[in-house]
């Protein structure tokens, strides 16, 4: 059977007053049961302590049942309870000694009749002799060969405790009754504390089986600054990053269709106009059909490699490389790109060659994404400006480019998967919007960082780290 927290709580929590109630109990015991190492004048006061209680004990009986046989009954106590109390501890005084004992040894006696009904005197209750351990002396009040009553002494072990025998016995109701107020408020105290961690808990649990349901707006309302607090904050950040998580997915799946659509459209106009005769099947309208195909081809390769990477399925040929010669090369290939589109290009900072951790393929993948972006969205006549530096163990490729720039609050979505700034980077001048979310995935993997900024030049400027490798 389950059981519930808060319930283990409430119980651990009494059990421990409760153990720390019987450890205090149990040196009181203890102190009164063992008096420890006692000097022989003290064993010695003990015995004759011993003798003298024993004497007065048998005196005082002795007087009661010529008390009792005079009146036939227990009539000769007095009415008030209190008042025989009195009677009692004034009958068993002893003048004549001056032994620390005697004068509670009227408090430490108890009349009862044949029957056990007190009569006279606080009788020592069966709690406080196990847990005091108090010995008991019993004499029986013997009428006419017929016993009448019980005087019983409650004795300490050693004459030393008689008072606190005699203040226990006393003050045991009053006792009985604080340690039942303060069972109840520690029963109170521990129901508190269970109660104070068994409401997070259940949010925390309510909140975790909605979560589980897919709802992912769930939040759970816990203010606390303990471990609880901290559980329920990092709890509403799993939410929050869960509900982000999925409504990038859907987002995900609807950009995908979306920019499928497209190419598919073109394709099955292009086809159903063959199929009508409304276009000839010459080799320009295959042309036009193999443009599509290879965008669409494009588009889906793209995204098996945007999968692959969320999938952890990085597989890359990771060798020793030159950054300056891979990087020169790239360059030197978009010349011709440069020049068609009306724009100057200059590159600086190669000198030296900078050894790097990577895969070849993959860094030029990287490179070509980032100068096309710049040869395709620069306004004719503009410039494109490559930077190379070596900063510790790191190497900084930087490219800026001239106007048309990014608008500052969308800086930080570039490298979105299908993200384009629009109007000036749209659609009908770019692709699909994955260079940029596959690049940040390649470099990723290469341990380096894809930062955007806006450029000197009025454009953008794109910062690709790498690290080096040490020589």
């Amino acid at each position: 059977m389950r059981v519930p927290i808060a319930v283990r709580l409430f119980l651990m929590v009494s059990l421990s007053m409760l153990a720390i109630a019987v450890a205090g109990l149990a040196l009181i015991r203890w102190r009164l049961a063992v008096p420890g190492s006692r000097s022989v004048a003290t064993a010695n006061s003990n015995s004759i302590a011993a003798v003298d209680e024993a004497r007065l004990l048998d005196i005082l009986r002795d007087t009661l049942a010529s008390r009792y046989e005079q009146r036939g009954d227990w009539t000769f106590l007095p009415d008030e309870p209190a008042v025989r109390q009195r009677w009692l501890a004034l009958a068993a005084m002893n003048p004549a000694s001056r032994d620390r004992a005697w004068p509670t040894l009227g408090y430490r006696l108890a009349l009862a009749d044949a029957r056990g009904h007190p009569l006279a005197g606080e009788a020592p209750s069966a709690l406080l002799i196990a847990l005091a351990s108090i010995d008991r002396v019993r004499r029986p009040v013997i009428v006419d060969d017929r016993t009448v009553g019980y005087l019983t002494l409650a004795k300490p072990h050693d004459a030393d405790d008689a008072l606190v025998i005699a203040f226990l016995i006393q003050q045991q109701r009053n006792l009985a009754l604080l340690a039942t107020i303060a069972a109840a408020l520690g029963v109170l105290a521990a129901a508190i504390v269970a109660g104070g961690f068994r409401r997070p808990i259940h949010a925390l649990v309510r909140g975790a089986r909605r979560l589980g349901s897919g709802r992912y707006d769930t939040r759970v309302n816990v203010h606390r600054r303990d471990e609880l607090g901290e559980l329920a904050h990092t709890f509403n950040q799993l939410a929050a990053r869960l509900q982000e998580s999925e409504h990038s997915r859907r987002q995900w799946v609807v950009d995908t269709s979306h920019e499928l659509r497209t190419p598919l459209a073109v394709l099955r106009a292009q086809v159903e106009g063959m199929q009508d005769g409304v276009r000839p099947l010459t080799r320009e309208s295959l042309g036009v059909l193999s443009v599509q195909l290879g965008s669409l081809g494009r588009l889906v390769e793209d995204l098996h490699a945007l999968a692959g990477a969320d999938l952890g399925e990085r597989n890359y040929d990771m060798r020793t490389l030159d950054l300056r010669e891979l990087v020169l090369d790239v360059w030197n290939g978009f010349a011709e790109r440069f020049r068609s589109a009306g724009l100057a290009a200059t590159a600086t900072g190669f000198d030296v060659a900078v050894p790097a951790e990577g895969d070849g393929e993959r860094v030029r993948q990287v490179l070509g994404n980032l100068l096309e972006n710049a040869a395709r969205y620069t306004e004719r006549g503009g410039e494109v400006r490559l930077a190379g530096s070596v900063e510790g163990r790191v190497v900084r490729i930087v490219v800026d480019d001239s106007p048309p720039g990014v608008p500052a609050p969308l800086l930080e979505r570039l490298g979105e998967r299908f993200f384009r700034v629009d109007p000036s980077r749209s659609r009908a001048a770019g692709g699909a919007g994955l260079g940029l979310a596959l690049s940040r995935e390649i470099v990723a993997a290469h341990a380096g960082e894809l930062a955007f900024a806006p450029s000197p030049l009025g454009g953008l400027r794109v910062t690709l780290t790498l690290p080096r490798k040490a020589e």
